[in-house]
């Protein structure tokens, strides 16, 4: 099963590979290793926005980055820089999935008035169950 941590790059779209043309710039389409999670493309976007380079992935598809450089010697950096916002992209999600998790665990571990007996029962266990 694939995850968020493995979002990785893994090459480029081999139907869109980077060309030398006429204008002044490289387009790059880099591949992840399988689509990510449309929120998650919407954090990677917000994050790549304040860096160097220009680049973006599409939300709806998930599997692509698109960017761009002027030179060829560029793209070493591109692509390292990528991989560090990936990295950070995807530990900044499962934060947020933990923290998710751990506020409604105990949101559901506060008895309520009136969610004692059975209710109050089935919510403990619930809560009590552990996933990983």
């Amino acid at each position: 099963m694939e995850g968020i941590s493995d979002i990785k790059i893994i090459g480029f779209d081999e139907n869109r590979p980077p060309l030398i043309r006429k204008e002044p710039y490289i387009d790059l389409f880099f591949k992840l290793a399988h689509q990510a999670p449309k929120d998650w493309c919407e954090d990677f976007n917000q994050l790549v926005s304040k860096k160097k380079y220009s680049a973006k992935i599409t939300p709806a598809a998930g599997l692509f980055i698109e960017a761009w450089v002027r030179k060829p010697e560029e793209i070493e950096g591109l692509l390292e820089e990528l991989k560090k916002i990936i990295d950070s992209c995807s530990d900044e999600y499962i934060a947020n999935i933990n923290a998710a998790i751990k506020a409604a665990s105990q949101a559901n571990s506060n008895t309520k008035p009136g969610d004692e007996g059975e209710q109050g029962r089935l919510n403990r266990i619930i809560a009590a169950l552990n996933f990983d």
